[in-house]
């Protein structure tokens, strides 16, 4: 294939694996290194050949193409920004940025470097929740929107969690950009206000401001309404941890989950096994059950993510309102923080 584009994968844990191995897989992509600082534990068989860097200085003195990166939120804007100023076009693991002043640089290189940049916003490239995102149209506005990703995690996964945690604080902020940006592909309206609460839920957890649980709403400027709730630890509930739930003039959709628990399964947190349909016909409720036959595995998922990148550079598509997007919801997730932190609601400024 003409045009193949070298590409560096930089932090090799549970997401930049999953990416490396949509690469590996990808004709249209050729890894030319994976970068990890310390160890990594554990590869899949696919990827044990190809050679690893523990500087991501030494990665991108070998002018990679396409730099991929997956570390913590906070080397995100450092790195994404030294690589397309290096003239590499650039994946990024959400969240974007540590603040929403670093997104918005991140966002201003892109645009002068003219590379593209896509952001980890897995779910825009699932069929089932572009499907359940139109559907949830059809009821409003306005709308109640509820949301919320729960998981009880323990051992690797609940040191995974915490280790986030030292560079997000709060869990809406690592996860809530996903739903928050789900309600904004919802409602047209603008989102002016939001409201944070949280709670430290763990004593192996600093008490620097860390919080294990978080709640934000969101209140548009049409009257819709949102709601986003994340929790992480082994002391979380099993029950109702997955709830993705749309209310309109016009009736209802909702996720149906198949099965019970599991909630730190990765896979569980993208899959879609049917849509609840409440439809209101002369003003009675009519139900239906709608199957979605392309429930994706969480590999397959970031595989259309790099497809979508590829496509972006041999293309050249703009990109501008995919990064705009993130930049949004990530400006609202922080505003729920400082909600939180100050105990007080927060006015949107756009």
């Amino acid at each position: 294939m003409a045009n193949i584009q070298t590409v560096v994968v930089v932090g090799i844990g549970q997401m930049g694996t999953s990416h490396a191995l949509a690469y590996h897989h990808n004709p249209g992509y050729k890894i030319i290194s994976l970068v990890n600082r310390s160890p990594i534990k554990k590869l899949p068989d696919e990827l044990k050949d190809y050679p690893v860097l523990t500087s991501f200085n030494e990665a991108l003195a070998l002018k990679p193409n396409v730099v991929s990166i997956n570390t913590h939120t906070a080397t995100h804007a450092d790195f994404a920004i030294t690589a397309m100023k290096a003239g590499a076009h650039v994946f990024l693991e959400k969240p974007l940025a540590a603040t929403v002043e670093e997104a918005t640089r991140v966002v201003q290189i892109a645009q002068e470097t003219k590379r593209k940049l896509v952001v980890g916003y897995i779910l825009r490239h699932h069929p089932s929740w572009v499907q359940f995102i139109h559907q949830a149209r059809q009821l409003g506005p306005p709308f109640v929107m509820r949301m919320n990703l729960n998981q009880r995690s323990s051992g690797d996964e609940w040191a995974i969690h915490k280790r986030l945690l030292q560079d997000a604080k709060n869990p809406l902020i690592d996860c809530g950009v996903h739903y928050v940006d789900v309600m904004l592909q919802i409602s047209d309206s603008k989102p002016v206000q939001v409201r944070g609460m949280g709670l430290r839920l763990s004593d192996e957890l600093p008490a620097d401001g860390q919080v294990n649980y978080g709640h934000l709403q969101i209140i548009f400027e049409d009257g819709s309404v949102g709601w986003y709730e994340a929790g992480w630890g082994p002391m979380m509930s099993e029950t109702a941890y997955f709830v993705k739930d749309v209310i309109g003039p016009r009736g209802s959709v909702s996720i149906a989950m198949d099965g019970k628990g599991d909630s730190a399964n990765v896979d569980n947190h993208t899959k879609l096994s049917k849509l609840r349909l409440n439809s209101v016909i002369d003003g009675r409720p009519q139900e239906e059950m709608l199957s979605m036959e392309d429930d994706f595995t969480h590999n397959d998922l970031c595989a259309r993510e790099q497809q979508y990148l590829l496509d972006a550079i041999t293309e050249d598509k703009d990109l501008f309102a995919h990064m705009e997007a993130a930049v949004r919801s990530l400006r609202i997730v922080f505003a729920a923080d400082l909600s939180m932190r100050e105990n007080r609601a927060i006015d949107l400024v756009e």
